[in-house]
């Protein structure tokens, strides 16, 4: 490790005041901080009670007059690298979490050469360029963080503990065995017995990964899909309810209600947490024929997100006779499964209008229907349910749900498994050189699937959305 490195500092903790704050420091002078500071340096992962000292007075004049005082009695651990965090030379100040606290070790630790603030997952970075974590590891952290729901906890966990990157590293020495297999043949051009013991498990082992990685990116994006949510679309025409019914669902005032029809010109998002698995509702514009400019473009994109949501609650008005016909979107092929619900069922006293589902088989076939009040919220918590269930049914797919989280690890894989088929083709049968290099560029995607190979162009969209401190 170079000691011209920067050594870098930040605030770990959450934003003060706070009963404890911690502040990290990681690089070549980390020591140097600890001791001027601490005045002593701990023993390596001992957690040690120090008075922290730094100047006091106006640091902007220091020959006006500073001297050294007290600042706080910290805890501070002392990791020497490689067996730290960052596989730097780390420490961690904890001291009480007052701004004027914080503000002070901060401080003292700025004004020691060669230190210098953290930027966004610097210490995250570092602990991947010395080699303790993989990229797919890096990016469990950072949906670890951002978490908002328990399956969204669990699924990266399960990724930052190294459930693709283990694997795909298993995979990587397994290729790097066959790929030393089919080297070996070529080294014996003349020995056809001998090349043809080596090539057959070479090949092999090409298509047993080949199906292993198919069988793995067969799970209909659903580890993508959790880390985004599940999508649920209000759509229904105008003065319906479907605004109170995603005020009922969030429930807050997310939506603006009113008795006027086109209230509602734009998307509304609300995020919940239904059952533990992330969901966003819309709140879409009424579905009406409108000469309105603002109107018609905000039933155009309500028409366009119900189409490509995961599930339509197609809202219609139980006061209404004849519930108006679903939109084209939502009849054609591929159309996202509809529920019905009968709103204002408070006003009257007939069951849910079954003439929808006649004029819509094709897109309603399996239709649910709840009759609703969203103003009194009768019936909310079967539609609750109903929606936990659906979520549920959505993101089981089995004991590989979270292995590829990413459109990344996607692409990764595919361009893998397309290299391992290729290289089994009976087109390249006797093509030794053929084989190798198929193998070594499927070698190469698994590499750039845990960051070993070509990822420089990604690291900083990765980092970039991390916290300071992390």
């Amino acid at each position: 490790m170079s000691s011209e490195r920067n050594t870098i500092f930040a605030l770990s903790s959450g934003r003060p005041p706070a009963a404890i704050a911690v502040v990290r420091v990681s690089g070549p002078r980390a020591r140097d901080a600890v001791l001027a500071l601490a005045g002593r340096l701990p023993q390596p992962r001992q957690a040690t009670l120090v008075r922290l000292k730094g100047r006091s007075g106006d640091r902007t004049d220091l020959a006006a007059g500073s001297a050294i005082e007290a600042i706080d009695d910290a805890v501070v651990l002392w990791f020497p690298g490689p067996r730290s965090e960052t596989g730097e030379d780390t420490a961690e100040f904890q001291v009480h979490g007052g701004y004027a606290v914080i503000a002070a070790v901060l401080s003292a630790l700025g004004e020691i050469e060669g230190l210098r603030p953290a930027g966004p997952g610097e210490f995250t970075r570092r602990a991947f360029e010395n080699g303790k974590l993989d990229l797919t590891r890096v990016e469990g952290l950072a949906d670890l963080i951002a978490a908002e729901t328990e399956a969204q906890r669990r699924q990266a966990f399960r990724q930052l503990k190294g459930m693709l990157g283990d694997r795909a590293e298993l995979w990587r020495r397994r290729l790097t065995e066959a790929l030393a297999l089919v080297e070996a043949s070529i080294d014996f051009p003349e020995e056809d017995v001998v090349s043809e013991r080596l090539i057959e498990p070479a090949l092999a082992t090409a298509a047993d990964l080949d199906r292993e990685i198919r069988g793995l990116l067969a799970d209909s994006r659903r580890g993508e899909q959790l880390r985004e949510g599940l999508t649920v679309a209000v759509a229904g025409p105008v003065n319906a309810g479907k605004s109170s019914i995603v005020n009922r669902l969030a429930k807050r005032p997310a939506a603006i209600v009113s008795p006027y029809a086109g209230t509602t010109r734009d998307i509304i998002e609300v995020h919940l947490d239904l059952a533990g698995f992330p969901v966003t509702v819309l709140d879409t514009a009424g579905v009406r024929d409108t000469t309105d400019p603002v109107e018609e473009e905000g039933v155009r994109r309500a028409r366009a997100r119900a189409g490509a949501a995961d599930l339509v609650l197609w809202v219609t008005d139980a006061t209404v006779g004849d519930p108006a016909p679903l939109p084209s979107e939502l009849t054609k092929p591929g159309a996202p499964p509809i529920w019905l619900l009968s709103n204002k069922s408070d006003l009257v006293g007939r069951k849910c209008p079954e003439d929808a589902s006649e004029r819509s088989a094709e897109a309603s076939a399996g239709l649910k229907c709840f009759r609703i009040s969203a103003l009194t919220g009768a019936s909310f918590d079967d539609l609750e349910d109903g929606l936990a269930d659906f979520a549920k049914r959505f993101f089981s797919v089995g004991t590989e749900l979270g292995l590829v989280t990413r459109e990344r690890h996607r692409g990764a894989l595919v361009e893998c498994a397309d290299a391992l088929r290729r290289a089994c083709q009976e087109g390249v049968a006797g093509r030794e050189d053929i084989i190798a290099e198929e193998l070594r560029l499927a070698a190469r995607a698994l590499g750039r699937l845990v960051g070993r190979v070509d990822v420089e162009d990604v690291l900083d969209v990765i980092f970039r959305d991390f916290c300071i401190g992390k």
